[in-house]
């Protein structure tokens, strides 16, 4: 497999009745989960990742990143950024495009050109929330939740 340019993002699922062991966490006063992912430039799901809503995005970042080679450059948005991340990222050769936040000290300077290319994971979550079961989410339990996930990714995308 080439270098791949890779695309970070997080979709976030609104969940009902969930217990805390079942990967959903408080956020806004809703039980909440995250799916985080990788995805190359033709929309194709590589890593995918459930998380409960109330964990940082930076924290989940070096844990998907780590589960793939040959990643060139990595396009991420606003919650991505902290600069552990972007230093790991470095040290592991991969081109860090994520834009700073708003409250940084310091400007964080990307490449703008290269983040317009960022529409690939909206494209891929879109499709992915075509499905019914994922866009809600009825499975109460996390593991039967990202079976289907898993599932739909592989028949939307891999067959």
């Amino acid at each position: 497999m080439g270098r791949l340019s890779a695309v970070i993002w997080t979709g976030q699922n609104g969940l009902q009745s969930l217990q805390p062991l079942e990967c959903a966490g408080n956020l806004a006063g809703a039980r909440n989960s995250k799916i985080h992912g990788l995805v190359d430039k033709l929309c194709r799901p590589w890593v995918l990742i459930l998380t409960p809503g109330n964990t940082a995005d930076c924290t989940v970042g070096p844990a998907c990143v780590s589960l793939l080679d040959g990643i060139a450059e990595l396009l991420g948005d606003k919650a991505y950024d902290s600069n552990s991340f972007r230093k790991s990222l470095r040290k592991d050769g991969i081109k860090p495009v994520i834009p700073g936040r708003s409250n940084r000290k310091k400007r964080i300077r990307h490449d703008k050109q290269a983040y317009k290319d960022r529409n690939v994971i909206e494209r891929c979550y879109c499709r992915l929330k075509d499905f019914r079961r994922i866009a809600t989410r009825y499975d109460k339990l996390a593991r039967n939740y990202f079976s289907a996930l898993c599932l739909v990714a592989a028949v939307a995308f891999w067959l």
